[in-house]
């Protein structure tokens, strides 16, 4: 594997769909949801669950179905069936070793999340890994910028200090527009999908790749 760049003081992960193996759960209830309160099909709502996400679904919402007053029924049943199973997901395999070892390296570890903050700090607290700091989504303070600036001012760091690591498209658009390194993880979009956006990024398939990066 070719290194990825200097070794970051500061290694920020998206949660759903980087740490949590939940994406596919989520777009399950998406693609039921979705079709009771739109004129959509669940094979389409599943698709455009999965090509907009890494924001809020509220949002995802906008982006997909702009200004219709349907929208915050389909957010809140969705918001509602997520809870049911949510704290069972898993982790995948290799996340506690991987953000350990991480840790042991000197580097301080994060979630960035536009999961709910109380959710996120909920599920964090009782899944065994030990992170630095956990950002979740609440008013005023989502994934991006914000999560960057909060991050890199606790820390004392500056952009090149840092590396994102997250599952989406718009996780790689977030770290760019914050002069943040991304490291692609593939699952929803492919390693070809990250490189035609995101040339200079770095594509992992496991995070247990991230031990041999830096």
């Amino acid at each position: 594997m070719r290194r990825c760049m200097r070794k970051p003081d500061v290694i920020v992960f998206d949660f759903d769909g980087t740490i949590v193996n939940s994406m596919e759960a989520f777009a399950d209830i998406a693609a039921k949801v979705m079709p009771r309160h739109h004129p959509i099909d669940s094979t389409t709502a599943r698709r455009l669950y999965l090509e907009t996400s890494g924001i809020p679904f509220f949002q995802q919402l906008e982006v997909i179905f702009p200004n219709d007053p349907a929208n915050a029924a389909t957010a809140e049943e969705f918001e509602r069936i997520k809870l049911e199973g949510y704290f069972d997901e898993p982790l995948f395999d290799d996340a506690a070793d991987t953000v350990g070892a991480l840790r042991a390296m000197g580097m301080k570890a994060v979630v960035s999340s536009n999961n709910f903050q109380e959710l996120v700090d909920r599920f964090v607290a009782g899944c065994g890994i030990e992170f630095d700091m956990v950002c979740g989504f609440r008013d005023g303070f989502a994934k991006g910028a914000d999560h960057f600036r909060h991050i890199e001012k606790s820390f004392g760091v500056e952009p090149g200090q840092v590396a994102f690591v997250g599952d989406s498209l718009k996780d790689g658009e977030r770290a760019r527009g914050s002069n943040i390194p991304f490291i692609a993880k593939t699952g929803i979009f492919t390693r070809e999908q990250f490189m035609e956006k995101f040339p200079d990024a770095r594509v992992i398939s496991a995070l247990s790749e991230l031990r041999q990066m830096f």
